[in-house]
Parts: C-alpha cells; structure tokens; sequence
C-alpha cells in the first residue's frame, strides 16, 4: 500500500519536517510512501480563471492539478502535517485542498442534488502542529472548529475516512521527543484497519 504525505512548511528544519520525516522512517516494504512539499515544489494554491473554467465544465483540469489528483489516485492513504496558521491550515495547504479536490473528481452532485462522495478508498492522517496549549484549543472550541472544517467539511464531503485526527501541541509536551513518537506511532498504523 503507498500514502501520499504531504507537507506545508516552508523550513526544511521546522519541526513540521520533522514530524513527517519521523512518521515516514517508520513505513516498511511493502508499503511506501512519497512526500509532496508543496511549497518546495512550488505548488500554486491560488484559486485562478483556470480552476473556476473547470468547476463549472467548461475546460479540463490545469496540468498541476492532474498531477496532483494522479499523486493521490495513486495513494491509499493520505498523510497531511502542517503547522496550525490561525487555527486551520496554511494557506498553500488549502489552496492545494481548493484546487485539487476538484468537482467531477473528488465528489459530484446528482441531478437530485446529492453529493456522490468518491473518495471513499482514500483514509487520511491529518497532523497538525500547533503553537499554542491544549488549553487553550479547548477553551476557544478551536480543536472542535478545525475537526468541524476540516474533517468533516472536507474529507467526510468527499467520503475519505480520516483515521487519524492529531494536534501536535509543542507547549504541552515535557519534550519534542514525546511528540515525535507520537508520529512514529502514526507511521506504524498508516496501513492497519
């Protein structure tokens, strides 16, 4: 089995980095696994006229959102580690959910007006990485907010199973170690039901 882990991160020493690589040393053969670094990659999250054509059918997906959707499609498990920006997802990783994720692809709607969710193969991993404490999540409702959005806003609308739904709190930890197991635990279970 393959999963798709995808980073956004702009330092290759952020600890975000780390985490993925951390998750990913402990996939073993015969599974595998590929990194996009969206922003080493130079992925384009904006929304543009090309990506509104192909929402309403009237042209074929941009060259970097196939390549994309082909990454995925190849993928049984899809990994996501990103560090918490004002208690979502950066920007690039939206941007490459908004562009990506792409009506006719990963859902359509019936005439009826139902949503056919067809990415109900694809289970997801989402690592968050964020800055401030538990208590602080928990006081605002932002832990809640960001499962509400994300989990099921995005991923339960497309029918991906998220088996994993992590926030890596770096001011509740005793040490970066404890965490940085938490992803080795991650990285073993990847593939396991």
């Amino acid at each position: 089995m393959h999963s798709l882990v995808v980073v956004a991160h702009p330092d290759q020493d952020s600890f975000t980095h780390a985490v993925a690589r951390t998750l990913t040393s402990e996939i073993r053969a015969p599974h595998t696994f590929e990194i996009a670094d969206l922003i080493a990659e130079g992925f384009d999250p904006r929304y543009a006229a090309a990506d509104l054509a192909l929402f309403r059918s009237e042209a074929a997906p941009p060259a970097d959102v196939l390549a994309e959707q082909k990454r995925i499609d190849g993928a049984d498990a899809l990994v996501l580690v990103y560090p918490v920006y004002w208690w979502s997802f950066p920007g690039v990783l939206k941007g490459w959910i908004d562009r990506v994720f792409t009506h006719g692809w990963a859902y359509d709607e019936t005439p009826d007006g139902k949503v056919d969710k067809k990415m109900g193969r694809l289970k997801v991993h989402l690592l968050g990485i964020g800055g401030a404490n538990l208590r602080t999540y928990a006081r605002r409702g932002y832990y809640a907010a960001m499962r509400t959005q994300i989990d099921e806003g995005i991923f339960d609308y497309v029918g991906a199973a998220v088996k994993t739904s992590e926030l890596i709190l770096l001011p509740d930890a005793d040490s970066p170690e404890a965490h940085l197991e938490t992803a080795r635990q991650i990285g073993r279970r990847l593939f396991v039901d």
